[in-house]
């Protein structure tokens, strides 16, 4: 399951264990790509929390963490920034990226 997080929720959501924060928006092609491969990970992995965030109805968490292009992903591991990816990336590479956070 994929958790749609806001601005004012995010520190709570993912300051605990290993999670993932996919930054996106309705109109970008890239971030439509990428949903669905997230989406698999999210159903097949219960080590990691998948997050999403519309950086077009929430502005200021992506300012804060200076998100230029999408998709653009967090991996957090309690609450410390491990890893900062950005645009399309296949279902095998984000799982091999996050097994280092989990392993």
């Amino acid at each position: 399951m994929v958790t749609e997080i806001t601005d004012a929720n995010f520190n709570d959501e993912t300051n605990s264990g290993v999670v993932l924060t996919d930054f996106w928006a309705t109109w970008c092609g890239p971030c439509r790509m990428q949903s669905p491969v997230i989406d698999d990970l999210a159903s097949e992995r219960d080590d990691v929390k998948f997050t999403k965030m519309d950086i077009d109805q929430n502005p200021e968490t992506p300012k804060e963490f200076g998100i230029q292009a999408i998709p653009t992903l967090l991996i957090k591991k309690d609450g410390e920034i491990k890893e900062r990816i950005v645009g399309f990336h296949p279902k095998e590479q984000l799982a091999e990226i996050l097994d280092k956070y989990t392993k």
